[in-house]
């Protein structure tokens, strides 16, 4: 009996030091590719080839395999070129870990994150401070979905799965998902220089994207893409209740990150993050602001949601949701210029406005961050469902009223609404 106790306890040891080197390995990792000295990482700048010299170093060390023939540093890399009037050209970086099953093997589950950010800001480079020239750190958006998925592969190298997975870090995400989309395309047609990878498209079973999940609140985790396939939302939320977290699963995977170019291929997402905040697009996105407990439990989710579908006896099968549910501003006639809590962490009944940005129509009518809607247009609103049918509804160029808790006082406000920015 002594002996098994005391196996127990060093068992119980190990884990809390994994544990515990996880968390360090992730702030180091955020640390560095959010420092000052990589300068906010926009594509093709020097501090978007120190982000992926050591991203691509750390897939090396781990012995995954290249996707290009050629030397080993080049061969992890997809170069691409984008713009119009000005060209960049950058990369996406991959690695491909091997399934160990004979014919799941030949079946691929996409992880992916990107790596990019909007460099030092600038008017119409997304920045929330489009009047301020000074490094984006972009230590949320998105180092934390790199450590992550670097913490990830490390897992998998060692535990292996029966299909296999590519572990992918995509370029020029703000830029309008062109890594992504890239990356699709290439796929889509042969290339003698293309290894370890599927032969086309059809080979690439499902997509797990993390994009800004190091600010997690009250346990809460977002989770899009639930209804393409049919037992994903099954999956996400037995995961979440064996891990002791909320989620909140959206059916369509059309958000506005990389996950969107694969469905986009009818290909089944899963598309991950514990939302928004006010240093968002901010030079304030620093790594001292993320909750690297947090992290540490989206690694567990996310390690536990891969393994599953990596052992599914069936491929998912895809299920084409309409976009309905998403973000994008081209769905709607109108915008109240705010970011909502896609997470559902609130515990005040209603839909809190993580984000409101001045200037646009909730600011004017004096809405501030935090407020949680409860009405709009005499309609309620209790979830990001419900304000995304109250949005679907409204006019531009109307003024509707808007019922906010700000604390413990309800106050209804006039919002005069703008037309949706294209």
């Amino acid at each position: 009996m002594k002996n098994k106790y005391f196996i127990l306890s060093l068992v119980f040891v190990f884990a809390l030091q994994a544990y515990a080197q996880n968390q360090v390995d992730m702030r180091q990792a955020v640390e560095f590719l959010a420092s000052q000295e990589l300068g906010g990482r926009y594509p093709a700048t020097r501090g978007d080839t120190l982000a992926s010299d050591y991203i691509s170093g750390k897939l090396r060390s781990l012995k995954l395999k290249r996707i290009i023939k050629g030397k080993k540093k080049i061969g992890y890399y997809h170069n691409f070129t984008y713009g119009k009037t000005e060209k960049r050209t950058t990369h996406n970086i991959i690695a491909v870990l091997p399934g160990k099953d004979k014919l799941l093997k030949n079946e691929y589950i996409v992880v992916g994150s990107h790596y990019d950010h909007l460099g030092l800001g600038g008017k119409n480079s997304g920045s929330r401070r489009p009047d301020t020239l000074a490094v984006h750190p972009g230590a949320d958006d998105n180092a934390s979905g790199d450590a992550v998925v670097l913490e990830l592969a490390k897992h998998f190298k060692k535990m292996r799965s029966s299909r296999s997975i590519i572990f992918a870090f995509f370029g020029a995400e703000e830029q309008g998902l062109i890594g992504s989309k890239d990356f699709i395309e290439w796929m889509k047609h042969s290339d003698v220089r293309r290894i370890n990878l599927p032969d086309n498209i059809k080979g690439i079973v499902a997509m797990v994207n993390l994009d800004m999940v190091g600010r997690m609140r009250d346990n809460a985790l977002s989770v899009s893409g639930t209804g393409t396939s049919s037992e994903f939302k099954t999956i996400a939320e037995s995961i979440a209740e064996e891990n002791n977290l909320h989620i909140t699963c959206t059916p369509d995977g059309y958000g506005p990150s990389d996950q969107a170019s694969f469905v986009a291929a009818d290909i089944p997402v899963l598309y991950l993050t514990t939302g928004g905040h006010m240093e968002y697009h901010t030079p304030a996105d620093i790594p001292t602001t993320l909750n690297y407990d947090g992290m540490q439990q989206t690694y567990e989710y996310t390690k536990n949601l891969i393994t599953k579908l990596t052992e599914m006896p069936k491929a998912p099968d895809f299920i084409n949701v309409p976009g309905s549910n998403t973000m994008s501003h081209a769905k709607f006639k109108v915008t109240l210029g705010l970011m909502p809590d896609v997470t559902g962490a609130s515990s005040t009944p209603g839909l809190r406005a993580d984000i409101v940005v001045a200037g646009k129509p909730a600011h004017n009518a004096g809405m501030r961050s935090g407020d949680v809607i409860q009405e709009i247009d005499g309609k309620p609103v209790k979830d990001i469902n419900e304000y995304m049918e109250r949005l679907s509804e409204l006019k531009a160029g109307t003024t509707i009223p808007v019922k906010v808790l700000r604390g413990k006082e309800t106050i209804v406000f006039q919002v005069q609404l703008n037309p949706a920015e294209k």
